[in-house]
């Protein structure tokens, strides 16, 4: 029987993906072991949760997800690395969320609004995770995490480079417990470089790497985009990165240090402005809604709101005049192709301004219908969560939370023929889960885990 000696755990076996290599990957061959099957996380308590429209399961699927029996250690807090372990939950892993025993993650203070006293931006991004409070800072509480680290396949750490291996929890510490173990980084700058030990925040980076330059009215001031579009591209690389280190692992029998950071995230996302600099040293400037290299290409005013439209090609232009009713526009030489409407452009967009302005919104949404041309309403968010492609695509994941009620959050953005992501588990209290991973995880003991709790190493939340 195990006692109050915190070292002192039951024998677990490693039950993660593809952890240890067979005997022909370790000796180099190259031939990757056969996975084991995973547990099904199906058989699962369901909450009451699921997606409103297209989230049910395909006709007669187990619903088997492709990281059933992944264990994910999260120490990340606010954005990015919340978003990509959801996501990675939503994938079916099992996502262990360290936060501080009392505060725990920064953006359960974010508010108002709150769902109850809890915060609706927290909820937003921590489905389907459990909650285990540690307080890092005790030697304690730094040993649990190793020991966590050692039944886990991924780290998923957000803290200033040189944070965590000050407690014995960087890289090259769990690295030597855990070989299997793929560790991801988030950071604002990366892991070495003149700027590694600024803190990163999506607005900062956002302007250190040019999107706010890009952004906002053309004659205006530099814009932030309406969401934190650095943090969540940041996220959805570091979901791709966490993949791939398990198909990599899966193939070398290794784990690897993966280093994701917000500036690196949002410069490889200026793509084609970036691409304009570097190779014809065009300087970038802000279009407001408009687009640099294609026209039209933007919103336009409407009797009573807006609507986008975009000509991709010099067909859809003709398309667009005709709708228009302006054929005499889509003869003129100087707006025959792109390139010369682009050069063009101010003459072209107050032409197509005046007419658009003629009619209402609705009319236009029913003259562009089945014509071919991309077109669509600025919506507010009564109108996007009214809107029956959003409800069809099962965009509304609704769950019982234990404090809240009743509560939405915008689902997954892709959807699977083989299994569907759906019954998601409530955002979990601080330290809701704190017992039973210390129990189920490591095999403590109640005596073990009450001395924890009383020392404040750990501590649990209470669900009433």
């Amino acid at each position: 029987m195990l006692r109050a000696g915190l070292g002192r755990r039951s024998c677990r076996c490693g039950g993660g993906l593809w952890r240890s290599p067979c005997p022909a990957a370790a000796s180099g061959s190259g031939s990757p072991r056969c996975p084991r099957a995973l547990s099904a996380a199906s058989a699962s308590p369901r909450n009451g949760g699921g997606a409103r429209g297209g989230g049910a399961p395909p006709a007669g699927a187990n619903n088997v997800k492709p990281l059933d029996g992944v264990k994910i250690l999260d120490l990340t807090r606010v954005l990015a690395g919340p978003f990509a372990t959801m996501n990675l939950g939503d994938l079916g892993a099992e996502v262990i969320k360290v936060e501080r025993p009392g505060a725990g993650d920064d953006t359960r203070a974010w508010g108002p609004p709150f769902a109850g006293t809890e915060s609706v931006y927290f909820l937003s991004v921590n489905r389907n995770k459990k909650s285990i409070a540690v307080n890092m800072k005790d030697s304690k509480g730094a040993k649990l995490i190793r020991e966590l680290a050692a039944v886990s396949d991924v780290f998923v750490e957000n803290y200033v480079p040189g944070k965590l291996a000050e407690m014995g929890l960087g890289y090259e510490d769990i690295k030597k417990i855990a070989p299997h173990i793929v560790y991801c980084s988030i950071t604002g700058y990366g892991q070495t470089g003149p700027m590694v030990q600024r803190g990163g925040y999506d607005s900062i980076a956002a302007a250190v790497s040019g999107l706010m330059h890009i952004t906002g009215h053309e004659d205006g001031e530099p814009v932030r985009p309406g969401v934190a579009m650095t943090d969540l591209a940041t996220g959805l690389y570091t979901y791709g990165a966490i993949m791939a280190g398990l198909l990599q692992r899966y193939k070398t029998g290794k784990g690897l240090h993966i280093d994701c950071n917000l500036l690196s995230s949002q410069v490889a996302c200026l793509t084609h402005v970036a691409a304009n600099y570097l190779n014809c040293k065009i300087e970038a400037k802000r279009w407001g809604t408009a687009h640099g290299s294609i026209v039209p290409y933007q919103a336009f005013m409407t009797k009573d709101g807006y609507i986008v439209v975009g000509a991709g090609n010099d067909q859809q232009f003709v398309t667009v005049c005709k709708i228009l009713n302006l054929p005499e526009v889509s003869k003129d030489s100087r707006y025959k192709t792109n390139t010369l409407r682009v050069q063009n452009r101010k003459e072209l967009i107050d032409i197509l301004s005046t007419r658009f302005s003629e009619k209402a919104t609705i009319e236009w949404l029913q003259l562009f219908e089945g014509s071919g041309v991309p077109y669509g309403p600025i919506n507010n968010m009564q109108q996007v969560f009214s809107d029956p492609q959003v409800l069809h695509n099962g965009l509304v994941m609704e769950m019982n939370h234990p404090t809240a009620g009743r509560i939405a959050v915008p689902g997954p953005g892709v959807r699977y023929s083989e299994f569907a992501v759906s019954h998601p588990k409530p955002p979990p209290l601080v330290g809701q889960h704190t017992v039973e991973i210390l129990k189920g995880m490591l095999g403590y003991e109640d005596d073990a885990i009450e001395e924890l709790l009383r020392t404040g190493a750990v501590a649990q939340h209470e669900v009433r």
